[in-house]
């Protein structure tokens, strides 16, 4: 019996020690596909896709982009190169960044993040500590077709060197939304908005920060009293900033007697403000989605009269990317759907407003004819500029070191004051 024993803890142990090296081998292996899938071909990289799933984090905040994401893409990318796509939801960007960064601790090589909607300090933050897969974008077909990769809001994400790490999948741009019934001519300037301010008290404000839109405004308040964004883009000189934003506060203090409650308090949020403005209480709003007015007015939020506007020397306008996490396990899924993100036809569905409207990722002009016609004939509302309007008078986005100091710097200055 004792002998019985004995061989089968024998063989119980021959088996233990296999079984840990087969893992330990096919976790080699996987390392090893990992990391060798920027050196394959694409239709290689397309074949050893098939059958994978790809976990998708991004912000689910809003149904209209979640059904595009559920409804549009995930059934053509199904069909088209049998990848599922499992969409995770999340309330704040930083859920990924801190997910990531402690699976770096730990040395988790088989991450739960295959893609990541992300942008701005988030970008800088995952290239900083080496969150990310590496160069990728250039690797995929349809950013080397179809994306103008020499233009600055796609070689640079909020002040912040690409560098194919990730892979643009949509651009927005700040407007101003007001009611034509009420303003027969908007103002063209920080100059003429002034005026008009002050010609009608009570009838505008912006929100609070660290809304986002509130400080969009604030940013873009600084970029235009200042004399435009190009002293900025070599990133943060304390020196110069505290001089030139003093203009800033002194604009924003300036109009602060006219504003909506003679600025003793703000909105809390840009949806506090769209309320206000569809009652009528204030006849502006703002928004970093050039399709916002449109949008309300076909929900029947905003008047009809609702139409947008910019500024003569240029509004902010940002680029939000796709990118590809250090330890995704499913790279080749993950570089087939970013491919497929910014192929004419996803980004054709994604413009039109009923599926969401967001900006083309996308150069128009390398389009085929037949897709520029697509584009030109979409129906965005009378309450959207046009794309050619837009287009000329985008200007990138401050280094998003700039964000927090332009906060605090607007709450000590303007909030307190």
């Amino acid at each position: 019996m004792k002998k019985i024993i004995a061989v089968l803890i024998s063989i119980l142990f021959v088996v233990s020690v296999f079984s840990g090296c087969a893992g330990k081998k096919a976790k080699e292996a996987e390392k090893e596909t990992q990391e060798t899938v920027q050196d394959m071909g694409w239709s290689d990289i397309e074949s050893s896709a098939k059958g994978k799933t790809v976990n998708l984090y991004m912000w689910g905040g809003s149904e209209t982009i979640n059904s595009y994401v559920d409804n549009t893409v995930t059934p053509r990318l199904k069909e088209l190169y049998d990848v599922t796509i499992n969409r995770v939801p999340i309330s704040d960007a930083m859920e990924m960044v801190n997910k990531l960064l402690t699976e770096k601790e730990v040395g988790k090589e088989d991450g739960s993040i295959d893609v990541m909607w992300i942008n701005g300090e988030n970008f800088k933050i995952c290239k900083d500590n080496g969150l990310l897969m590496g160069s990728f974008a250039d690797r995929l077909p349809n950013y080397n077709e179809y994306v103008d990769k020499a233009a600055s809001d796609i070689v640079y994400d909020f002040g912040e060197k690409v560098e194919g790490l990730e892979s643009p999948w949509g651009k927005s741009q700040f407007v101003f939304v007001y009611d034509s019934a009420k303003i027969e001519n908007p103002p063209k300037n920080l100059s003429e908005l002034k005026e008009w301010i002050a010609q009608n008290p009570g009838k505008f404000t912006y929100p609070a920060p660290p809304d986002f839109t509130g400080s969009a405004f604030i940013r873009q308040t600084l970029i235009d009293i200042t004399g435009g964004y190009e002293q900025y883009m070599e990133g943060m000189d304390d020196a110069q900033f505290s001089q030139k934003s003093q203009m800033a506060w002194d604009y924003l203090n300036e109009i602060k007697p006219y504003i909506w409650r003679a600025g003793a308090t703000y909105p809390e949020s840009s949806a506090k403000l769209d309320q206000m403005y569809s009652n009528g209480e204030v006849w502006m709003t703002m928004s970093y989605n050039p399709v916002h007015a449109a949008n309300n007015v076909k929900a029947g939020l905003f008047p009809e009269s609702s139409r947008s506007f910019v500024l003569e020397g240029g509004t902010l306008a940002n680029t939000h990317y796709l990118s590809i996490p250090f330890n995704s396990k499913n790279k080749e899924a993950a570089m087939v759907l970013v491919n497929y993100m910014i192929s004419p036809q996803a980004q054709i569905e994604k413009f039109m407003p009923e599926n969401w409207g967001d900006g083309l990722a996308i150069d128009v002009e390398r389009l085929s004819e037949q897709d520029r016609e697509k584009v030109n004939s979409i129906d965005r509302g009378e309450a959207t500029l046009s794309p050619e309007v837009l287009k000329n008078h985008r200007i990138p986005e401050l280094p998003s070191q700039y964000v927090d100091r332009i906060e605090k710097g607007w709450n000590e200055n303007v909030s307190k004051n």
